[in-house]
């Protein structure tokens, strides 16, 4: 297949909704069958998996291009390398997460053998977003098929080059009773999401997630939300400005912006302010070079809605009373918007209210911590908090004193690449995490089972006699 060139939308139709609820019955049928499922089949597939992205390398880079001209290298990076570090460590670790953990007995339960299995949940569905199309398509696939669950996917209409071949790959290594690839808008979802599944992994905007959250308590099903945010960044007087200018500006106008962790606005002491805008600038000027347009490693809004959403935002803004510091230049034609800084921008702008998701940055001073901190607490907690300071204390503080989905110290959006720790949103950015275990978690129902060998807790059964209550007593007294 050509990924640029082979692209056919897909309407929403009854034969669409036929299709749809005959794949959902054929998946909870096979749901069945895979409870019994082994670590090596579970492995066996992931590794077909593995093989069919390495094998199509080329033709993701097409299709990510085609669909937001995003660079080869950016692909690797934040596409398939992730992917591959996932598969790789669950085939580390797999055969650990299945075994049945012992728990041992409290005084309560004395006698007898307590063991916490993990069970898949069932049928699952994914509906993933368009941003990092087969990353955040692909992780959360390897999670359910790692706990033994179906699934079905609901990829994003926004990038059709990148779900098109996602539905190549998904056939040429599952059956459709496994795992299936439903395209469409949003007419699909809301029919996908009607269904009865036992667990719904969404990634995409708070707003979406409400819809989704709703749609799963009909059937009471579990969800994992990973949404997203006004994420900050804390910028202090002792900061190393080099550094942290070259890290805010790589987590920022990597993918054009439009990254849920990216960093959506900087509180910056009024000491270093200037400094560091600066600095800012000529890391653009490096990364990009004068003319971004031009730049083979800097990619574009996804279409024109979202390009025009964010020029409009700038616009506002600078009407508002902020100031351009660099950048701003823009081609609708190509959906082009320059890597953007803005500063004195007033809090009360568009900008500063809603998730840019695009190449705009807004810089505003602060004096002091307590500042920053009741300006962070006074909005729905982010997605990911990012502190530069050479202050452990400073950090401490607005760690502590703040809560956020995830943290970074003198680092941005590095978090999401760390497997062996969750990753995952608090209150308004998200619900429950992904990866590694807590992905294999995420689909996976711990079920305690208790089997008694010499248990005697049926001497606290009626009638209740003294010695009855004598026991209860002894037992209660361990408590105190």
């Amino acid at each position: 297949m050509n990924a640029v060139s082979q692209v056919v939308p897909t309407e929403f139709d009854d034969a669409q909704q036929t299709r749809i609820k005959r794949i959902f019955a054929d998946q909870q049928a096979r749901a069945l069958a895979l409870r019994s499922s082994n670590t090596i089949e579970r492995l066996a597939k992931l590794r077909a998996l593995r093989t069919a992205i390495l094998s199509r390398q080329e033709e993701i880079y097409q299709a990510c291009f085609a669909d937001f001209k995003k660079p080869a290298t950016e692909v690797d990076l934040t596409e398939i390398t992730p992917v591959l570090a996932e598969i790789k460590h669950c085939e580390k670790n797999l055969r650990q997460w299945m075994r049945p953990q012992r728990v041992m007995p409290n005084m309560l339960m004395f006698g007898t053998k307590t063991r916490i299995r993990h069970e898949p949940k069932g049928s699952a569905l994914i509906i993933s977003p368009w941003n990092y199309p087969f990353n955040l398509t692909l992780m959360p696939l390897v999670s359910a098929v790692a706990a033994g669950c179906t699934a079905m996917i609901k990829p994003s209409e926004l990038t059709p080059h990148c779900s098109a071949l996602i539905c190549e790959i998904i056939r040429e290594v599952f059956v459709e009773q496994e795992v299936a690839v439903i395209e469409g808008g949003a007419e699909t979802s809301t029919a996908l999401l009607a269904l009865p599944f036992e667990h719904i992994f969404f990634t995409g905007s708070p707003a979406v997630g409400k819809i989704v959250m709703t749609a799963a308590a009909k059937h009471l099903a579990s969800v994992t939300l990973e949404l997203g945010g006004k994420s900050p960044v804390v910028i202090d007087e002792s900061v190393d400005i080099v550094k942290a200018a070259k890290s805010v500006m790589w987590g920022k106008f990597t993918n054009c912006g439009q990254t849920c962790i990216a960093p959506d606005y900087v509180l910056v002491h009024k000491t270093v302010k200037s400094r560091f805008l600066k600095e800012c600038e000529k890391v653009l000027k490096q990364a990009y070079g004068k003319e971004p347009s031009k730049s083979p490693d800097y990619a574009r809004m996804v279409n024109t809605h979202h390009f025009e959403r964010v020029k409009s935002l700038i616009a506002q803004a600078l009407d508002s009373g902020a100031k351009l510091f660099c950048g701003g230049d823009t081609d609708a034609a190509e959906n082009f918007i320059a890597p953007t800084l803005l500063c004195d921008v007033p809090i009360d702008c568009d900008l500063m209210r809603e998730e840019i998701f695009g190449p705009v940055l807004p810089a505003i001073e602060f004096s002091t911590l307590d500042e920053v901190i009741a300006h962070i607490n006074a909005g729905p907690k982010p997605l990911a908090l990012y502190v530069y300071t050479k202050n452990p204390r400073h950090a401490e503080q607005l760690i502590t004193q703040t809560s956020a989905g995830g943290s970074c110290i003198n680092q941005c959006v590095v978090q999401y690449l760390h497997i062996n720790a969750p990753f995952g949103g608090v209150g308004n950015s998200g619900i429950g995490n992904s990866h590694g275990l807590w992905g294999f978690k995420a689909f996976s129902h711990e079920r305690t089972v208790v089997e008694n060998k010499f248990s005697m807790s049926h001497w606290l059964a009626p009638p209740y006699t003294d010695f009855v209550r004598r026991m209860l007593a002894i037992t209660m007294a361990s408590f105190k």
